[in-house]
């Protein structure tokens, strides 16, 4: 097993990200959030019928979870697909038993637990909505602002969820390809992995110090107080790239 630091890494990675399946993501949950904010229009920002508003995206929510099923299930999918695909290219450097022992990898239940997590969090983007605006019509009622600011903000709702939705596949398409690439290399007793980053200007500094460093899938380090792997914190695009036992 090689341990080391800084590692240079003799040709691109076939670990990395896809940038192809964050795009497909994110335009199935802006769909949700383009929905949420023609709710939100529709009752032109009328706060005495903000109760009605808030009712209708919580009936939203939960007629969704058919449409999140499928979505979620597609995406976790064609991530554990490429995975396979990226570890075909690594197994070169592996035995055959090693290989044989990568076919059986507990990846069942990895993508079970992904596509639930994924369900919640698209169903989350129309109650998220709702709690805005029950916190801003509370505003309204307590006089913590203008009435006219208050409608101004409960009218963004649906460029906030946007926001949040952009946000959602961009950690998730990662969190969900580290969680693939792990479980499949410690199913053939790879003890951790180099991190590599996206090598571009907006690289955080804290991440940007771990390009090439040895982490232990034992022990995700902890970056500006988010504990995680690479590509598993919130907008992070770094990614794992295992390194392999010696066969």
């Amino acid at each position: 097993m090689q341990t080391f630091d800084r590692a240079k890494p003799s040709k691109a990675s076939a670990f990395i990200r896809s940038k192809k399946v964050e795009k497909q993501y994110q335009r199935q949950l802006l769909k949700v959030a383009h929905h949420v904010g023609d709710i939100v229009s529709r009752f032109g920002g009328n706060l005495d019928a903000t109760d009605a508003m808030i009712a209708a995206l919580e009936r939203y929510a939960k007629a969704v979870e058919p449409w999140a099923t499928a979505v979620g299930a597609r995406i976790v999918a064609e991530i554990d697909a490429r995975d396979k695909v990226a570890w075909r290219a690594a197994s070169e450097q592996i035995s055959r038993g090693l290989r044989r022992e990568l076919q059986n990898a507990p990846t069942g239940a990895v993508a079970r637990a992904l596509v639930e997590e994924q369900v919640a969090l698209i169903k989350g983007l129309p109650l998220e909505a709702a709690q805005r605006v029950q916190n801003l019509a509370l505003e309204a009622f307590t006089g913590g602002k203008r009435a006219d600011d208050i409608v101004a903000a409960i009218m963004e709702t649906g460029g906030v969820t946007a926001s949040r939705a952009r946000t959602i596949a961009r950690t998730e398409i990662g969190r969900c390809t580290e969680a693939f690439t792990e479980a499949r290399a410690t199913s053939i007793g790879s003890e951790g992995y180099i991190w590599r980053t996206s090598k571009d200007g907006d690289v955080r500094d804290s991440h940007r110090r771990m390009e090439g460093r040895f982490v232990s899938w034992d022990s995700p380090p902890v970056l500006d107080g988010l504990r995680g792997h690479a590509g598993a914190v919130p907008n992070c695009r770094c990614y794992p790239d295992p390194v392999l036992p010696a066969s």
